[in-house]
């Protein structure tokens, strides 16, 4: 079961971070370690900007189909307008800028970084409105849904109301027993998943109106032949904006994974990338996964090979009853 790749005339030259659907459209934001912001409209198989900056993006995301922003190793938020092409320095972390967040709610730009700190910014003067320090460790992934922003640091989770960002609503000092290397909110009710640096997976969840919560862990990967779990960190995890309970996993193998969370089980598996997942993402009507395969830093050696190809897939989905996966069609 195929997939269709999206192909560039100018290749990415680095490690893709981040990819994003457009709140209303299918146009893909992608931040890569090259320095450079690219929007490609998918429906057309079109490059519509390419926006280069002084260091490598680490995240990117919209603020609407026409306004971006990204974060810079360099500490850097840049803003980008996607139709003029013009872009200007938002704000500024103290270390590398790992995570961006635009909450429509509160019309503010959140982020976080290695300088252990979360700001939410003023959309107006560009300028801090709210300032959450002293976290004890950097943020490694951050995802916003509403008013709750969930925030992972080491193998800790916090929940935070962006209405008053100075304490957190909910805290898992013990999330899990190993560093979390990936949080996202779920969508259509409360909760959130996490993914580990051992291939596991935690999911809490609250299912409105009867708030009932469910919380459970599972791995990734069965048990190989010789009895051992195989360790592969869980890069990414997204959820379909329409199907309650579904969810993908992207893994440093390459293997992206559809999951039931109402039953537990595995729905289906893609063909394996020939890099590793770095990120994922569904367009807003839940019908288009894109999958970005890609190196993504984590292990010593990739810093030493060069010659590594970056894909971009797209698969169509169709649901009747069950989630019937199928390439999309030219």
């Amino acid at each position: 079961m195929n997939g269709t790749c999206l192909e560039f005339n100018d290749p990415i030259r680095d490690a893709i971070s981040r990819i994003r659907f457009a709140p209303h459209s299918n146009n893909l934001l992608i931040s890569s370690w090259d320095s450079t912001l690219r929007l490609y409209d998918v429906e057309c198989s079109r490059l519509r900007l390419e926006a280069p900056s002084e260091a490598a993006l680490l995240d990117c995301c919209f603020q609407d189909e026409s306004v971006a922003f990204s974060a810079g190793s360099d500490g850097s938020i840049i803003r980008y307008d996607l139709q003029s092409g013009t872009s200007y320095r938002f704000g500024k972390h103290d270390a590398i800028a790992t995570c961006v967040e635009y909450s429509n709610e509160t019309r503010q730009v959140i982020t976080a970084g290695f300088d252990k700190k979360i700001i939410a910014w003023d959309m107006c003067e560009a300028k801090p409105l709210a300032f959450l320090g002293n976290l004890g460790t950097e943020v490694e992934s951050m995802s916003l849904s509403c008013f709750e922003l969930t925030v992972a640091v080491g193998s800790s989770v916090g929940i935070y109301d962006l209405r008053n960002l100075d304490r957190s609503v909910q805290s898992s000092e013990s999330c899990m027993d190993v560093q979390i290397r990936c949080v996202c909110s779920i969508p259509y009710s409360k909760g959130y998943a996490v993914g580990s640096v051992d291939g596991r997976v935690k999911l809490e969840i609250s299912y409105p109106p009867s708030s009932k919560n469910m919380g459970y862990m599972f791995r990734c990967h069965p048990k190989s032949r010789d009895g051992r779990y195989h360790l592969v960190p869980v890069n990414d995890i997204t959820f379909n904006p329409f199907i309650s309970g579904a969810l993908v996993t992207g893994d440093n193998e390459g293997y992206v994974t559809a999951w039931d969370a109402k039953s537990r089980r595995r729905l289906f598996e893609l063909p394996r990338c020939s890099n590793s997942v770095a990120s994922l993402a569904y367009n807003d009507e839940g019908q288009l996964l894109a999958v970005a395969s890609s190196y993504t830093y984590q292990e010593a050696n990739e810093m030493l090979v060069l010659h590594f190809f970056h894909f971009l897939f797209f698969y169509r989905l169709t649901v009747i009853f069950i989630i019937n996966l199928k390439p999309e069609l030219p």
